[in-house]
C-alpha cells in the first residue's frame, strides 16, 4: 500500500542536490526532488535554516572522508519546525521550534529527523543562531573540554579563529577560562573576533608565529587548536609547550602534513586526532552528554554564536564562493 504524504507538506521541495563529484561545484543544482515521509517514530521538518560547513564544500568534490552515495543533499546542521509527526511520535508536536545535526539533508526545505535526534532551541535563537551551533560547537567542546582536558589559565592556540570551528573555539575556549590567542591571518577578521570575544590576544600569521607564540605564552602553547593544517601544523610543532596537545581537526589549506615522530617524543606533546561526530557514535553516552552540555551552555548565555551572513537557498552558490574564498567570520547560514 503506498503511503501518502499528509497535508502539511507539499508532495515535492526544493534541494540542493550534488549529482557528481566535481571542482567549482559544478555537480551542484537546486532540484525539485520527492517530499521524505516521516515514518516510526520520526517527524518531517520544516528546514528553516541550515548551517555551511567547510566538510560541505569537500563533500561536493569527493574530498572529504564522508563519501554519500549519489545523489546526495549536503547540509549537517538545521533549524526548523515540526511540520509533520510520524507515527509513536509523543514528545513533540507541530509548530516546535528544533534544531539537529547530522551529515547530509539539511539544505532542503524538508527533512525526516528521529525524533530522539532533534531537540528544541532554547531561549531567544533565531533559527540562524541555531544553525550555527551544533557541529562547531560541538567540536570545540570534545577537543578542549573531552579531548584536550584543558584547565583554567592554560593558553590556547586556535587556528583559523574566523572559521565557524575555529571561532567556536575561542568562545568555548574563554568560558573555560583558558588565556587564548586567535589566530588569522587577516587583520579585518581579527577585529570582528576582537569586539566578538575579547580574546586576550589577536595574532596575524602572515609572516609567521612560532616565536610570536612562544614570547606571549613564556615558552610555548598549553593547547593548540588546528582546522588549518599544512605550513600552520608544521609551524605549531614549533611552538607548543612540554606536555602541550596539538589537536588536529581538519585541514583547510588543502594539505594534510606529516610529522616526524621524534619531535612529540623530544618536546613531549601530544597529537590528537578530533572527529567529534565519531566520538559520539563510539560513545553514545557520553556523546548525548556533551550535546547536552553544550547547549545548556548555550541557553545560559555562556557562549554566543555567531552569524556571519545569512543565503536564501536560490543563492547557495554565493554562500559557497565565500567560505570557499575565506570571506566568512563565523557561520554562513543558506535559508531554504
Amino acid at each position: 500500500m503506498e503511503t501518502k504524504l499528509p497535508f502539511a507538506a507539499p508532495p515535492t521541495m526544493r534541494a540542493l542536490a550534488v549529482s557528481s563529484l566535481l571542482s567549482g561545484f559544478q555537480g551542484c543544482a537546486i532540484e525539485s526532488i520527492p517530499t521524505p515521509v516521516p515514518g516510526e517514530g520520526e517527524i518531517l521538518v520544516r528546514i528553516r535554516a541550515a548551517g555551511l560547513g567547510f566538510p560541505d564544500l569537500l563533500m561536493t568534490r569527493g574530498a572529504y572522508q564522508h563519501r554519500p552515495t549519489l545523489p546526495f543533499v549536503p547540509g549537517t546542521d538545521m533549524a526548523g519546525e515540526v511540520a509533520v509527526l510520524g507515527p509513536g511520535v509523543t514528545a513533540l508536536k507541530r509548530g516546535d521550534r528544533v534544531v539537529s545535526t547530522r551529515l547530509g539533508g539539511a539544505f532542503a526545505e524538508f527533512g525526516v529527523y528521529a525524533e530522539g535526534s532533534v531537540r528544541r532551541i532554547p531561549g531567544d535563537l533565531d533559527f540562524a543562531e541555531a544553525a550555527a551551533c551544533g557541529t562547531a560547537y560541538l567540536t570545540a567542546y570534545v577537543a578542549l573540554a573531552r579531548c584536550a582536558r584543558l584547565q583554567p589559565g592554560e593558553w590556547v592556540l586556535v587556528h583559523g579563529a574566523a572559521g565557524g570551528v575555529g571561532l567556536a573555539a575561542v568562545d568555548f575556549a574563554k568560558s573555560l577560562g583558558a588565556r587564548v590567542i586567535a589566530a588569522s591571518p587577516s587583520d579585518e577578521k581579527l577585529r570582528v573576533i576582537g569586539k566578538l570575544y575579547a580574546p586576550d590576544v589577536l595574532l596575524n600569521t602572515t609572516e609567521g608565529f612560532r616565536e610570536r607564540v612562544k614570547e606571549i605564552t613564556g615558552g610555548g602553547a598549553n593547547i593548540i587548536y588546528d582546522p588549518v593544517g599544512g605550513d600552520v601544523f608544521d609551524e605549531s610543532v614549533r611552538c607548543i609547550a612540554f606536555n602541550g596537545r596539538l589537536l588536529v581537526v581538519g585541514f583547510a589549506s588543502g594539505r594534510i602534513p606529516t610529522i616526524s615522530v621524534n619531535m612529540p617524543l623530544i618536546k613531549g606533546f601530544s597529537v590528537v586526532g578530533i572527529r567529534a561526530g565519531e566520538y559520539g557514535r563510539r560513545d553514545p553516552v557520553k556523546g548525548r552528554e556533551d550535546m547536552e552540555t553544550v547547549w545548556k551552555m548555550i541557553a545560559s548565555g555562556l557562549l554566543q554564536p555567531h552569524v556571519h551572513n545569512t543565503y536564501p537557498l536560490e543563492n547557495w552558490r554565493a554562500a559557497f564562493n565565500d567560505m570557499a574564498e575565506r570571506r566568512i567570520v563565523g557561520r554562513a547560514i543558506i535559508m531554504p
